[in-house]
């Protein structure tokens, strides 16, 4: 039995809190559920996972995402109850400023989970994954 018992909170530094909270809250339906005014930071959260969101201090210096080439998340990936809410939060997500599609809901490992994967508001990698069945 491994010593830690899940994720905490996942802390995510970006270059508009601004944006990347309006995409959590307004397509995910997270709550804003507090911040840092002084740093800037918001929070958020879905009743079980918690995200910081932090503001880059200077965005137009600050290094792009390239889940490629850079230590650290390749990633974040959150799960949605079916398949029905993943295809739905894909019509809104195509609809949404801020959002790259990488690909619409398939297979995941030949199912009979689906998954999607776009970009965010703020640069973040985001995966979408609906148990299949």
């Amino acid at each position: 039995m491994a010593i830690t018992q899940g994720a905490h909170h996942i802390g995510l530094t970006v270059p508009s809190i601004d944006a990347t909270r309006d995409f959590f809250v307004n397509v995910l339906e997270f709550k804003h559920v507090g911040g840092r005014p002084e740093y800037p930071a918001y929070f958020v959260s879905d009743g079980t996972v918690f995200i910081t969101l932090w503001q880059a201090t200077d965005p137009n210096s600050a290094t792009p995402f390239d889940r490629k080439n850079n230590i650290g998340l390749h990633h974040l990936a959150l799960k949605v109850t079916d398949i029905d809410t993943l295809n739905s939060i894909y019509q809104t997500m195509v609809k949404t400023e801020g959002v790259s599609i990488e690909f619409p809901p398939e297979l995941s490992s030949g199912g009979p989970a689906q998954h999607l994967m776009a970009s965010i508001p703020g640069g973040i990698r985001l995966e979408l994954m609906a148990p299949g069945g």
